[in-house]
């Protein structure tokens, strides 16, 4: 940015679409910025001399230079990405300041999975964000969702008769409480990647120091079945612990989705209550096994262990 004290950034005036705002909220998160007049100036005009001086300007202007701090998708030969989806502001703006933005949202010891949850979100969220602004896709033309960002960002435009319509500081209001809802919502999903990846470093580290590949032994309930397909991994059956004090003993279904299993528990086991389970099982504090033999339950860690290696043995 060229201004040393308080840098200018700007967008256009009027009626805001989720694009800018989205933008706004990622500029905010990547360079450190707080509230508009505290440490940056937001103006939002369509009048030439700001646009020309300002130090970012993105969804007006007419040019496309990020070295500039140009970010317009509006004008021909805007850059598209590379199966020929146009970018909107909020995309072009993500190419540059989206890392920043993700990593100012992880904890330290997350800051190895910025580079994927950043990706990640470019090819979903911002990707949509940019289709629903240009109305196209690679499959064609795009119907918007009135329950997705784009749709409820739209909403905290002013209503036409309301008098936050009209003036020269027409929607600015809106257009901040707008930026926060999406600064929120990028929150919210970043933590919840963030969380996925990290589950996933957890079950392949879990796996790879098991004694056996077919038994996944977790420390900490955690999703764990995406990590399994993706990764093809040997498991038929899961130890860990509930909320309830107990540890769970979770089957493996064949495929995602699928109720089956790759490896029901035994038959003699199905529905018994806790005493007749014990005796059947021979594991003292076996508690459960459902009806549909897919999980059941000990009161420790080793007697759920105890459960799953003799569900291995008679299957």
């Amino acid at each position: 940015m060229t201004s040393v004290s308080r840098p200018l950034l700007v967008t256009h005036g009027g009626r805001f679409h989720c694009d800018e705002v989205f933008a706004y909220a990622v500029l905010r998160l990547a360079l450190g910025l707080h509230a508009p007049g505290h440490d940056h100036t937001l103006l939002r005009t369509r009048r030439p001399e700001p646009i020309e001086s300002a130090d970012i300007v993105w969804d007006v202007g007419g040019r496309f230079d990020a070295a500039r701090g140009r970010f317009d998708h509006h004008q021909r030969g805007a850059p598209l990405r590379p199966d020929g989806t146009p970018f909107s502001s909020a995309g072009l703006i993500w190419q540059v300041h989206g890392p920043a933005a993700v990593a100012a949202l992880l904890p330290a010891e997350a800051a190895a999975f910025s580079a994927a949850i950043a990706s990640g979100l470019d090819d979903t969220l911002v990707r949509r964000i940019d289709e629903i602004d240009n109305g196209v896709s690679p499959a064609g033309p795009v119907r918007s969702d009135p329950f997705g960002l784009p749709g409820l960002i739209g909403e905290f435009n002013p209503a036409w008769d309301d008098p936050a319509a009209g003036g020269p500081d027409a929607g600015d209001a809106a257009f901040l409480e707008a930026t926060a809802f999406a600064a929120g919502m990028l929150r919210r999903r970043v933590e919840a990647m963030r969380a996925r990846h990290a589950a996933e470093a957890a079950v392949l580290a879990a796996h790879r120091d098991g004694a056996d590949p077919r038994l996944l032994v977790l420390e900490q309930g955690m999703p764990w079945k995406t990590v399994v397909h993706d990764h093809a991994l040997p498991v038929l059956l899961t130890v860990s612990p509930a909320s309830n004090g107990n540890w769970m003993l979770d089957t493996v279904p064949p495929e995602p989705g699928s109720f089956a299993q790759k490896l029901p528990l035994p038959e003699a086991w199905a529905g018994l209550p806790d005493a007749e389970l014990a005796a059947a099982s021979g594991v003292p504090d076996a508690v459960f096994v459902h009806l549909r033999r897919f999980v059941a339950a000990a009161r420790s860690r080793a007697g759920a262990i105890a459960m799953a290696e003799k569900a291995l043995a008679a299957g």
